[in-house]
């Protein structure tokens, strides 16, 4: 029993816890995976409209963005565009004329998760894309819808429903892969578990309570999935 209670004073609330710190921890997490989520969506829209281009140019920086990332591990690019990404940015300000500003942690390991996820998400969007029936365009088209009103109107409506279980895949991917920036500093959830780990000794502890605390990000990200697609696709009949 006072082991039990021992545990409970661990993971407790205040100074004799380490309970804040692996809440601030998760909800690090969460940040850093809905911006890099958002953002990596938006490079995934540019790089599938890359691939599905017919300027060569486009078409082949979009397959070297995808080719690069997906040979590259993650972790050594996150190091390389945490590191040399700040620093050349730096470099550019100044020849600009601009003083060296001080890039968060934050924000750079939010840049890297992005570009990494952006170029799985082009593949995604690519297939979504190329899964919508080209009928339903050319009669926009032939209606004469411009652009931008075919993309909202018949072309994402129609591409989301085939985009979905990957996205929410790769939402899964992401909040995992966010645990990758600790190696820069950040106090996401698996480094918070580390430092708590590391103070008390209790590395089976903290690391089993860091490893629920993912899982339990994870069922509520597959409940949360799970209503959006059936939103997404409600009134289309299933196979």
């Amino acid at each position: 029993m006072d082991k039990q209670v021992s545990y409970l004073e661990l993971i407790s609330l205040g100074d004799k816890g380490f309970g804040d710190l692996l809440l601030a921890g998760a909800w690090l997490t969460i940040q850093l995976s809905v911006c890099s989520y958002i953002i990596g969506g938006l490079l995934g829209l540019v790089g599938a409209a890359g691939k599905l281009s017919s300027n060569r140019l486009a078409v082949r920086i979009a397959d070297l963005y995808t080719t690069i990332v997906r040979a590259v591990p993650e972790l050594l690019l996150i190091i390389i565009i945490f590191y040399t990404g700040t620093s050349t940015l730096n470099q550019l300000l100044v020849s600009f004329g601009i003083e060296n500003i001080q890039i968060s942690g934050f924000a750079a390991g939010v840049a890297a998760l992005s570009f990494i996820l952006g170029a799985y998400m082009t593949e995604v969007y690519r297939g979504a894309i190329l899964a919508v029936p080209k009928g339903q365009m050319e009669a926009a088209r032939a209606f004469g819808m411009p652009l931008s009103l075919r993309f909202r109107r018949i072309l994402f409506p129609l591409m989301i429903r085939y985009a979905l279980p990957g996205l929410g895949n790769l939402w899964l991917v992401v909040i995992k892969d966010s645990s990758l920036v600790s190696v820069v500093g950040l106090y996401e959830l698996l480094f918070s578990g580390k430092q708590a780990a590391a103070t008390t000794r209790h590395y089976f502890f903290f690391y089993t309570m860091t490893a629920l605390g993912f899982l339990l990000i994870t069922v509520a990200s597959n409940i949360g999935t799970y209503f959006v697609e059936r939103r997404v696709n409600r009134g289309v009949r299933r196979a």
